[in-house]
């Protein structure tokens, strides 16, 4: 698994990237998936059932199996951390299936991204992300430091 796809394995493991790839039929076809046909990839069958009977649907398939979706404390944040991890596997992939040298690297950058965000959702922390054009100023900042509107 190392040779084939260095960084999700690093990310996730090789029992669980190697399952994600045959249930997926190849890496290839794995990199076209988008995030959220991998979080559930797997669970297709209670997916179908939930969408059939009108109910909620699962929150994770075979991702369930990595070490960061069982290390989280409650199910609300083991669907939160599936989603992040998702999201996370698929840029991995994507890199593993297109890039030429490729070591791995960017898999062990978001497993330690993915470590911090599990503990700061599990201290009770909220993760404020702030707005690219400066927030509730509507604004944008010029490489010059001065601060133009938008129609400036």
């Amino acid at each position: 698994m190392q040779a084939v796809a260095p960084n999700l394995t690093a990310l996730i493991g090789e029992l669980v990237a190697s399952k994600l790839i045959s249930h997926a039929g190849s890496l290839i076809s794995l990199a076209k998936q988008p995030a959220s046909t991998i979080q559930i990839l797997g669970a297709e069958k209670a997916l179908f059932r939930a969408l059939k009977q009108k109910k909620s649907t699962p929150k994770y398939g075979l991702i369930y199996n990595a070490s960061l979706v069982g290390s989280a404390t409650n199910t609300k944040l083991k669907g939160k951390i599936s989603r992040s991890l998702a999201a996370k596997c698929a840029l991995c992939v994507r890199s593993d299936a297109l890039a030429e040298d490729v070591d791995g690297t960017m898999g062990i950058k978001n497993k330690a991204y993915l470590e911090g965000r599990l503990k700061l959702l599990e201290s009770g922390g909220s993760v404020v992300k702030k707005a690219f054009n400066g927030g509730a100023q509507g604004g944008f900042q010029s490489g010059l430091g001065e601060k133009r509107g938008y129609n400036d």
